[in-house]
């Protein structure tokens, strides 16, 4: 846990939150996971908020892609926009995905769609570092 945040500090808990984001953000895609972001400038650091279906497996699959998400989430957000609400749903390839590659895969899947929906400092529609 960083100094000053709370156990969910960065994260989307409320159902609220995420219909927000579902309804009025932008979506970015690739076969392992939907980005969904909305501008939120009410906060300084981005937030995440994880969709994992039953689709993707049992529990303990699920929890496994989640926990992976979270990771990839946290070594990515120093390098991230500020001032954003992000929902990440786990398609049932992201269970694939995590199983061969594991943190390396899903970090790069989720790498790939930040910079694609502009969310990364420095690239372009990113805000400069």
């Amino acid at each position: 846990m960083r100094p000053g945040r709370g156990a969910r500090g960065g994260r989307l808990s409320r159902s609220a939150e995420f219909e927000r984001v579902y309804r009025h953000g932008r979506s970015t895609a690739n076969r392992q996971l939907v980005l969904y972001s909305f501008p939120n400038p009410a906060v300084e650091r981005p937030r995440i908020g994880l969709s994992v279906s039953r689709k993707v497996g049992g529990a303990v699959e699920r929890n496994k892609v989640k926990r992976l998400l979270r990771e990839a989430f946290a070594s990515a957000e120093p390098d991230l926009v500020a001032g954003h609400d992000l929902v990440v749903v786990a398609r049932p390839d992201a269970l694939e995905l995590a199983e061969r590659e594991g943190l390396a895969g899903v970090d790069a899947a989720l790498a790939e769609l930040l910079a694609r929906a502009g969310l990364r400092r420095g690239e372009p529609g990113g805000e400069a570092a």
